[in-house]
């Protein structure tokens, strides 16, 4: 029997078909440039001008010294001149001069084979019995989240380098109140949050004690239990730490865009609503795991009746749920996109109402950097909706759950204790050690795969995908808030 099989094929095909298509086939450039996103021309010298009823300079009159070098005057105009902007629809060109295009283009065309091969492995574990290969799409899953996580810290890290604006205090704010957060909901008893994680759960319970026979078999003895548990939680804290620091600017970009996006839609009821929905929607994730409200409410039918759900049921209804807040959030994009390309028109209507000139160059690269930043938006926001989308993906395959079509099988394992031969045939010939080896490595990947047993997975998987939830609900709350009262005031 194969270790991966068909999927290994399958997976080649698909970045086979990735590398060729993307450079004439791209759903991250076509997302940008397929018509529906307008974006403001800045005005040229000649229209300033024209709108502040002056003439072309014949001659540099007025100049300025600047290290040795004689410097024309940049020019100014008044503020309040009646400045329009013009629209055009952003084309392939335009989306070439935009900051980190590239990248923003390579994680959602890789996002969507991803997600295709993850399609390819459910559809293939359902009509096959095939338990002794790899999960591919697994590695498509793992592989997505690490690139959404590298491109987001990247994105960080341009605010970490600002040294007035402030952002860097920002992060390290929200760290430290992620850090807060996070060591109180780890220690909430499991009757009010369901994540299996604490003591006398069979999740860490039971992965205790895979890893202690495992490393018994390697002559290796295990910390005590105590000791084991509180680094297993002191980890946890620091990953929900981080997160919290990388998705802070996203969530305070998401309510800015949010306030936007409702103001353009102010005569579109229904859109109006889906926009209510994307933005309050992780807190219906936050809520599918606190047992009194969801599990209790929903399992507990009144009067002593039948159950309205079962147990496997829930957890099916709990990955729907999560998938349809994806869907929404994803369903409108275009207009919080659009939304943060308006800011250069709000800009320039602000503009009109101050006194004063200003020169024409700092118009011109207020307009343009409204728009070379459109990509970075575009990462904030599709971001988080990729961690929380493939962090679910992988609760489902891991954690042994099921999308209704088959049941689940929650497969509680502990390591058998592997007795090894006292020696081996010195005349076997090539073809037994081929199958020495072979046997060897199917029985290490095994004993692996018993150590870490799906419900560690539940465990581990249902406490990251409600903490992307949790991240994003606070940051765009208080960032609405901020944008919304603080900033007006």
């Amino acid at each position: 029997q194969g270790v991966v099989g068909v999927q290994l094929v399958v997976s080649l095909v698909m970045a086979s078909l990735m590398q060729r298509l993307t450079p004439h086939y791209s759903i991250g450039r076509w997302l940008i440039c397929n018509g529906s996103l307008l974006r403001f021309r800045h005005p040229t010298d000649d229209e300033l001008r024209a709108l502040s009823g002056k003439q072309k300079p014949k001659m540099k009159r007025d100049s300025r010294r600047q290290n040795g070098v004689t410097e024309p005057k940049p020019e100014t105009v008044p503020k309040d001149i009646n400045l329009q902007l013009d629209t055009k629809p952003i084309t392939t060109m335009d989306a070439l001069v935009l900051r980190y295009f590239l990248e923003y283009q390579w994680l959602v065309d890789f996002v969507l084979y991803a997600t295709l091969v993850y399609l390819f492995t459910e559809v293939y574990y359902c009509l096959v019995s095939a338990e002794t290969e790899i999960n591919v799409g697994v590695l498509w899953c793992l592989l997505t989240l690490v690139f959404a996580v590298k491109t987001l810290v990247t994105l960080m890290s341009h605010y970490f380098r600002t040294e007035d604006g402030g952002e860097r205090s920002v992060c390290l704010t929200f760290a430290f109140l992620f850090l807060v957060i996070a060591m109180l909901v780890l220690v909430i008893s499991e009757d009010y949050l369901e994540f299996g994680l604490e003591p006398g759960d069979a999740c860490f319970d039971v992965f205790y004690e895979n890893v202690s026979n495992f490393l018994r078999q390697q002559g290796i003895q295990l910390w005590p239990f105590s000791v084991c548990r509180l680094i297993f939680k002191l980890s946890l804290v620091g990953l929900c730490s981080f997160i919290g620091a990388f998705l802070t600017f996203p969530g305070l970009r998401l309510a800015q865009t949010q306030l936007d996006a409702l103001k353009l839609t102010a005569d579109r009821p229904l859109i109006q609503f889906l926009l209510h929905i994307s933005f309050l929607s992780p807190v219906l994730v936050l809520l599918l795991w606190v047992k009194p409200v969801a599990r209790n409410f929903v399992l507990n039918a009144p009067l002593g009746k039948e159950k309205l759900l079962s147990d496997s049921g829930y957890n099916t209804a709990r990955l729907w749920a999560i998938m349809a807040v994806c869907a929404v959030r994803l369903a409108v994009t275009r207009y919080h996109l659009q939304a943060y390309l308006n800011l250069a028109d709000k800009w320039v209507d602000q503009l009109k109402r101050e006194t004063g000139h200003i020169a024409m160059i700092d118009i011109q690269r207020k307009v343009t950097r409204v728009f070379c930043y459109l990509c970075v938006v575009t990462l904030q926001y599709l971001g988080p909706i990729v961690l929380l989308l493939h962090s679910t993906l992988l609760l489902k395959v891991l954690g042994d759950y099921s999308w209704g079509v088959y049941p689940e099988t929650p497969g509680i394992t502990v390591v058998p204790e592997i007795v090894t031969a006292a020696g081996s045939d010195p005349s076997a010939d090539e073809e037994e050690d081929y199958q020495a080896t072979v046997s060897h490595i199917t029985a290490s990947l095994g004993a692996l795969r018993n150590v870490l047993t799906p419900l560690f997975y539940r465990g581990l998987f249902s406490f990251l995908t409600w903490w992307l939830a949790a991240c994003q609900t606070i940051i765009s709350l208080f960032g609405l808030y901020f944008h919304q009262y603080l900033m007006a005031s």
